[in-house]
């Protein structure tokens, strides 16, 4: 079950199962990766912020109870949810912000691990216990693999083991722990601060940030030479130069 409001530009998904500590369906991953499109698509929306409902769970990962194994082959097709998922939050255009309540495994974990930032409370917890059930975490291998070492990546697929919150922010998982109690403000001053600058240059940003993760270092180095042309042709780019020169606020067009 999902949950998706939108206010002051903020578009919010939330995934609403209490009882079961916010589990992800393959209904549920393919109903999220279209709000992320639908967001993506409105105007009226500056940033993403993905969450769980409660304090106890982001998100449990995938519902095993759901015949997992039942027709794998049959469900083959269906079962790639997670992976446009994935997708939606990389190519969304629009910074995506994890508001990690409570304990992110197993698909959760990669979860929140694609979104460009996220913000834990002191006492989450991550990890990906598939291999304990006969399963291999498959789908989130290619988000770990980006965004935290490769062996530390594999120690936790291997022996199934959770690490917490600050294991997470020193392996490069996490972008900031703060207490359960600040976790909302913490949130909003991301918000806020992504507000504040071109919604033109961030989406360029994002882009590049990721097109460049795989390439190698000349080819990345033509492609960002080529990327800050690009940015300096836009008319928010010219605005903020002169913001700046002229010491005031700038004002975005978004172009």
């Amino acid at each position: 079950m999902l949950r998706y409001e939108c206010h002051d530009q903020v578009a919010v998904v939330t995934i609403d199962d209490l009882d079961r500590r916010n589990p992800m369906t393959l209904e549920t991953m393919a109903e999220m990766a279209g709000h992320v499109t639908a967001a993506a698509a409105d105007p009226g929306v500056r940033v993403i912020v993905i969450t769980g409902a409660g304090d106890r769970a982001f998100s449990a990962g995938g519902d095993l109870s759901g015949g997992f194994v039942d027709s794998p082959l049959a469900d083959h097709d269906a079962r790639g949810a997670l992976a446009n998922l994935f997708r939606a939050i990389r190519t969304c255009g629009k910074p995506v912000i994890a508001r990690v309540n409570g304990h992110a495994v197993a698909g959760g974990f990669g979860l929140a691990a694609a979104c460009d930032i996220v913000i834990a409370v002191e006492d989450a917890t991550f990890g990906a216990p598939e291999v304990r059930v006969g399963l291999w975490p498959m789908m989130i291998t290619a988000i770990l693999r980006r965004v935290m070492p490769a062996r530390a990546a594999f120690d936790l697929m291997a022996t199934g083991r959770r690490i917490d919150a600050d294991e997470a922010l020193r392996l490069g998982v996490v972008s900031r722990v703060v207490p359960r109690e600040k976790l909302d403000a913490a949130v909003d001053e991301a918000v806020a601060r992504l507000i504040e600058v071109s919604p033109a240059v961030l989406a360029m940003g994002k882009d590049s940030f990721y097109a460049t993760e795989d390439m190698p270092l000349d080819v990345a180095l033509d492609y960002l030479h080529t990327g800050l042309t690009a940015v300096a042709m836009t008319e928010d780019a010219v605005e903020g130069v002169s913001a700046f020169l002229e010491k005031r606020t700038p004002e975005w067009r978004g172009r």
